[in-house]
């Protein structure tokens, strides 16, 4: 990262759902902050300070990853806090939030420390620790989660292995009416959904795959959504993947319960076609190709269907979706260099989150302000105190900045990447929407290599 206490960005389209703001204006940061927010035309000094030229980008809040897949400690080979958090700063992302599969997993004090301690020694961006509500994520006993809490989580989660005990899920939500921190709950019903790799639909049975149901994840949405009416506590859930569990989340706001939802790119933007090497224009009855039996887009909760898409969308726009989330999940190779069965869950999606999800944008599905809403101060909201001052860009925030050009086209080629993770089904697809230029505090973290000097988005 480069350093400057004062930097001004000239001339940018301020785009902070936040404030409501979108218009042409100048944003200062001095020491780290938000000092202020002017229309261009004032031209207001800004002595001695960094100047980035921004006309013809948007100029955005730094984004908020409310789930990332960092790996360290444990399973480096995959990816590092350092490797990780750069691909974050690529993906226009200033604070992700650490998932706790690590090995050993987020359950201690010590533990979250160290990932703590790491981060800031060697991350390009700020990382939130999300403790485990299970000791080993074991499913068995609760974690030592007021001392989680203390040592600076965010919320709690087993993530891949869901909280399957009914009484410990009521019991963990018990505690977080105490602490105030929710329970981010990736569901999925153990029974219905063993053994499946992908969506139960026809392209499962064309390919001769087993089938994951979509009431997998509906049911064990409707039976934390009960439990926490009657706990009164924070519920969070990861990744939405289906039409009927937006539906639940809607009916759980309606009643003001503290029940968020959080949807990932790759569940906006590709379908389980994508599994046919295809993107989207497979057949029943067509042919199979040697594309098929892409490992690459085998994740879990699984692609679903344009229906689904369909709700998710709605979902956003109506506000039944806080957030939306990467779930990035970086593998080795050979996690993925096997057959589909074998294969790990997972997409490595920091690097490609804005250009897939400008898609929605380019077809008019969404407005770019909802998207960036939906980056920026949804997720922020979510985090309740421990997002004050982050997705916005108000005066006093965290000097957390994105620049952005909605109109640059650029193709995948996950060999450039800064993530460990090469596992995308986009690799060698064309995407329209970059990131220019990521500032965390202030600081650049991140330049696209593409601007030369003089070019909108350079630091001089």
């Amino acid at each position: 990262m480069t350093t400057s206490n004062k930097t001004v960005i000239r001339g940018g389209r301020v785009v902070d759902p936040s404030q409501g703001m979108d218009a042409i204006a100048d944003v200062y940061i001095e020491d780290g902050k938000v000092a202020w927010v002017a229309a261009a035309s004032e031209k207001r000094a800004a002595a001695g300070a960094q100047v980035i030229d921004a006309i013809g980008l948007i100029v955005s809040p730094g984004f908020v990853d409310l789930h990332t897949h960092l790996r360290e400690p444990g399973f480096e080979h995959k990816e590092t806090i350092a490797t990780g958090t750069l691909a974050a700063a690529r993906g226009g992302f200033t604070t992700i939030c650490a998932m706790p599969n690590t090995n050993p997993a987020m359950d201690t004090l010590q533990t979250v420390r160290w990932v703590i301690h790491k981060a800031e020694t060697e991350g390009h961006v700020r990382v939130l620790p999300i403790g485990c509500v299970t000791k080993g994520r074991a499913g068995k006993e609760l974690a030592e989660m007021g001392e989680l809490a203390s040592a600076g989580v965010i919320g709690f989660s087993d993530d891949g292995s869901p909280v399957a005990d009914t009484n410990l899920m009521r019991t963990a939500l018990q505690y977080s009416s105490f602490t105030g921190l929710p329970i981010i709950q990736h569901c999925e019903d153990p029974g219905l959904a063993h053994g499946g790799v992908m969506h139960d639909g026809w392209v499962a049975s064309r390919l001769g795959l087993k089938g994951m149901p979509g009431q997998a994840e509906e049911v064990m949405a409707g039976r934390d959504i009960h439990l926490t009416e009657l706990t009164r506590g924070k519920l969070h859930l990861a990744h939405v993947s289906i039409a009927g569990t937006v539906e639940q989340v809607r009916r759980a706001k309606a009643k003001g319960m503290a029940v968020t939802a959080e949807v990932t790119p790759h569940h906006l933007a590709l379908t389980d076609e994508w599994v046919l090497g295809t993107q989207d224009k497979g057949h029943a009855y067509a042919p199979l190709t040697l594309k098929a039996y892409d490992t690459n887009a085998k994740v879990n909760p699984p692609l679903r269907t344009n229906k689904d898409i369909e709700v998710l969308v709605a979902g956003l726009k109506d506000g039944t979706l806080d957030a939306i989330a990467t779930d990035h999940a970086p593998h080795a190779v050979t996690d993925k260099d096997c057959t589909f069965p074998e294969a790990a869950f997972g997409i490595s999606g920091l690097e490609t989150a804005f250009g897939l999800l400008m898609r929605l944008v380019n077809s008019r599905q969404i407005s770019l302000s909802l998207l960036i809403e939906k980056l920026t101060i949804g997720p922020a909201k979510v985090l309740g105190a421990k997002g004050s001052g982050l997705g916005t860009l108000k005066v006093g925030a965290a000097g957390d900045v994105v620049l952005l050009d909605p109109k640059s086209e650029w193709t995948v080629d996950v060999k450039t990447w800064a993530s460990r993770g090469k596992n995308t089904p986009l690799n060698g697809v064309k995407l329209t929407g970059a990131v220019m230029t990521t500032l965390v505090g202030g600081r650049v973290a991140f330049t696209a290599p593409t601007l030369k000097a003089g070019s909108a988005g350079r630091a001089r």
